[in-house]
């Protein structure tokens, strides 16, 4: 059995090596290193592939999610609502522009915001709602959005893990991830559903004059070289990730059936365990399971993971501590708030390895360990 891993980036690299190394060598080739024709053809590629009207690549995702909130004019104190369970870079990006971050708790089942709460959160300086598509699938955006409009929020979807999965709203409207708010951002770490060899990210929207902000705030501020009218920073994806990125993106529907055949073997083989429970799949949304995550109880996780390792598995806590006990956001009024879910979330949850590189053995030994501890 080969060795396994929690992503498997040199088995995807080796299935596609061909490809790959061939689109290298032609951005070799041209020299075109920096927002080169490998970039454009991405970003139009791309922009087939979740049906957004335009889309800005840039460095990573959290400068995604920076170049989102800059472009929409908000003010210093201005509040922006978000998740307690997600990346630190959701919540982060709010408090660097002098905004202030507003924790909603999640759902227990899905580990989403529930639109539910979101009205008692809101206040006279609330201006933006940034749900999180965490592990794969989609927030309940038909209610969320129906929430913005009633009280004028600005929402900047993060699919940072869900690229590619749909949604279905009400009326039988299927869209993307990220191409449903005003404004989406993802990331193209490496290990994300769409990864490339290092760092990148990228911005969707269908509003041009958005669009138009966002690439000028990601090139320094400038439209036209030398000209800055307004202060931006530097964050381009380079022509080498787009070329690798590219290749990928036509396989990733293919990358997608992968991982979800893994978390279909898991959901069978792992439904009897009684120390554990396998995700709750959310309404109206498909899921791309960039993390297929457990909740356990009545064990000690430490002891379970530590028992993963011996046996070769390997096991992550995404994540371990929620947002509003971190110590960056002290100076924030809901640090000592009440977020029984997320706190809870926070000791409970345990990933174990999906990626579009496992095969039957792997998955068998993976159950066959987990059902003998």
């Amino acid at each position: 059995m080969k060795d396994l891993k929690m992503v498997d980036l040199y088995g995807q690299y080796f299935r596609l090596k061909d490809e790959i190394d061939a689109a290298i060598q032609r951005v070799i080739d041209s020299s075109a290193f920096i927002n080169g024709p490998a970039v454009k053809s991405f970003a139009g590629h791309l922009a087939e592939y979740t049906g957004a009207a335009h889309v800005i690549p840039c460095g990573n995702g959290t400068d995604a999610l920076q170049a989102a909130l800059a472009s929409l004019d908000l003010q210093p104190g201005d509040e922006v609502l978000v998740p307690d369970f997600t990346f630190i870079a959701t919540v982060e990006t709010v408090a660097l522009l002098g905004l202030t971050p507003v924790i909603l708790d999640v759902d227990p089942d899905t580990f989403l915001i529930d639109p539910a709460t979101i009205k008692e959160h809101i206040s006279p300086k609330t201006r933006a709602i940034i749900p999180v598509h965490l592990f794969g699938q989609c927030v309940n955006m038909a209610s969320l959005l129906n929430i913005a409009r009633e009280y004028n929020l600005k929402v900047i979807e993060d699919a940072a893990q869900a690229l590619g999965t749909w949604y279905t709203f009400p009326d039988g409207t299927k869209k993307m991830a990220g191409t449903m708010g005003d404004i989406g951002c993802t990331s193209f770490f490496p290990s994300k559903n769409l990864g490339a060899f290092g760092d990148g990210g990228a911005v969707f929207t269908a509003d041009e004059e958005l669009a138009r902000r966002i690439r000028s705030y990601v090139n320094h501020g400038t439209q036209k070289k030398y000209y800055h009218e307004r202060i931006g920073i530097n964050s381009r994806l380079d022509s080498l990730q787009a070329a690798i990125l590219d290749v990928k993106l036509s396989h990733l529907d293919e990358f997608i059936k992968s991982r979800q055949k893994a978390a279909a073997w898991y959901d069978e083989q792992l439904a009897g365990v009684s120390f554990l429970q396998t995700p709750v799949r959310a309404s109206r949304s498909t899921h791309t399971f960039h993390q297929y995550t457990l909740r356990i109880s009545g064990i000690d996780r430490q002891n379970f993971m530590d028992y993963l390792k011996n046996a070769g598995i390997p096991s992550m806590v995404y994540y371990p501590l929620p947002i509003h006990r971190q110590e960056a956001f002290s100076r924030f009024s809901f640090y000592n708030g009440y977020f029984p879910v997320a706190g809870e979330l926070c000791q409970t949850v345990v990933s174990i390895p999906v990626h579009t590189e496992m095969d039957t053995e792997q998955l068998d030994y993976i159950t066959t360990n987990i059902k003998k501890y």
